[in-house]
């Protein structure tokens, strides 16, 4: 065998960083994965022999493309659109579109390949990908977004099918925008198949998937709670965002008996020392779903509560858990040594990769209950592989059903993450077993493969 098989870490980072020049979060997300990854492989010759951790840290392709539209004053607008299938071992590439002007090829390949192993770990079979734009919808019409969709649609269509990559939504892009698309992908090709999810109920959508993501976290949240002997009845929680995502998980915090404090948006964030009741996070749903305001208008509404700007972050506020939801890197290393100065003892991502490497490390020297989101935030996608499931067989389970299949199916990411992640002190390091249960389930199909 070449000595090149055994590169070590140093090596194989650096080899990362030469063939990915300017993608900083590419780079992130790969070497935090090849961290754990090198000592699971490091006396498994077969995943040295077949190159499997560069094979996963090269997308199988990415595609990139214009799309041009026109504004409600005549203008021509023209915006870039990508896709980035990473990875197809067990299943249809799977993953989300974003529609954000942070867009860029490197955060949608970090995306893409940190979805591979996610949706390993849900147990379902699907692949990782990862699509979106540097389109902004915010300040857009409807006849604005509802046109760019359509151009950017024009060109992915021909990228993507039921049993070949299956997008849905993801920041920027809600029901509006899948609707859009799914819309001019059946004009398009003359065919109604479940090639998007994230659809509204009426054309083939699930119940659940917009809480699934949140309720999600929280679900996984719990059982790293119970596996310790205790519950969220009574804990304090932060959470960042007030989206979809972070809305659901105050939601289901609420319901378990938690209270929770903050909620953010990119201008700031509101603290409730009351906390944000079910009532309240209606509220900020209505406000951020129909009237598309910012977060910052909660104070006018509830007497009490603090707004904190100029894109102030949640996290020097005293909690028991904390739920990052909004997005990547928003909680670095001198957060992270905060949280746990302040006694938090749990984290659960409801975003994808929200913390820096260094805070990464920070959560894993404290040995706080530390979920990442590959694992927490798994149950948007574990929804969206159901909804597949029932678009496949022309049907459409019911509610109860499906949150006793979501409840299931973090279960048994939490169980892969223990299996993996067990340490001989009795700790749980789940962002390990989450990275070598995830990497070992596409390792091994890629091996039955062969080299392709």
């Amino acid at each position: 065998m070449a000595v090149s098989d055994h590169v070590d870490l140093p090596t194989f980072i650096d080899g990362v960083k030469k063939r990915n020049p300017g993608q900083p979060e590419f780079v992130q997300a790969v070497q935090e994965v090849a961290e754990d990854i090198y000592d699971f492989i490091a006396d498994k010759e077969e995943y040295h022999k077949y190159q499997i951790l560069r094979r996963i840290a090269e997308p199988d392709r990415v595609i990139s493309f214009r799309v041009c539209w026109e504004d409600d004053s005549g203008n021509i607008r023209v915006q870039r659109g990508w896709r980035v299938q990473n990875n197809n071992s067990i299943g249809p590439y799977k993953g989300g579109i974003r529609f954000h002007p942070s867009v860029t090829e490197s955060v949608l390949k970090f995306l893409a390949f940190e979805q591979t192993f996610k949706n390993a770990l849900t147990g379902l079979p699907m692949g990782g990908g990862k699509g979106g734009s540097n389109f902004n919808p915010k300040g857009k019409s409807p006849n604005e977004v509802m046109r760019f969709c359509q151009s950017f649609m024009n060109e992915l269509y021909r990228h993507i099918g039921a049993d070949v990559d299956v997008p849905a939504g993801d920041i920027g892009v809600g029901g509006r925008e899948i609707g859009f698309m799914f819309g001019q992908y059946k004009r398009l090709t003359n065919e109604f198949t479940g090639v998007l999810t994230g659809k509204g109920l009426e054309y083939g959508g699930s119940l659940i998937r917009t809480e699934a993501t949140g309720y999600g976290a929280v679900y996984f949240l719990l059982e790293m709670l119970k596996n310790k002997g205790q519950d969220l009845v009574g804990k304090t929680a932060v959470i960042s965002g007030s989206g979809n995502v972070a809305t659901h998980a105050a939601e289901k915090i609420n319901q378990l008996g938690g209270k929770v404090l903050t909620l953010s948006d990119s201008e700031g964030f509101i603290y409730d020392p009351e906390g944000i009741s079910q009532d309240k996070v209606n509220w900020v749903k209505d406000l951020k779903n129909k009237k598309r305001g910012r977060i910052s208008e909660y104070v006018k509404e509830f007497k009490g509560s603090e707004f904190h700007g100029g894109g102030a972050r949640p996290w020097g506020v005293t909690c028991d858990v904390a739920v990052p939801c909004a997005t990547q890197n928003e909680l670095n290393g001198d957060e992270a040594r905060l949280l746990v100065k302040n006694g938090c003892m749990a984290v659960s991502e409801g975003a994808n990769m929200p913390t820096t490497l260094e805070g990464v490390h920070v959560f894993k020297d404290a040995k706080i209950l530390y979920a990442p989101g590959k694992a927490a935030n798994a149950g948007g996608v574990a929804v969206s592989g159901l909804e597949m499931s029932q678009n496949s067989a022309r049907i459409s389970w019911k509610e109860e059903e499906l949150q006793r299949l979501l409840v299931d199916i973090m279960q048994g990411i939490h169980s892969r993450c223990v299996e993996y992640g067990t340490q001989s002190d009795g700790h749980i390091d789940y962002v390990k077993g989450a990275n070598i249960a995830g990497f070992k389930k596409v390792a091994d199909a890629m091996l039955a493969y062969g080299v392709v």
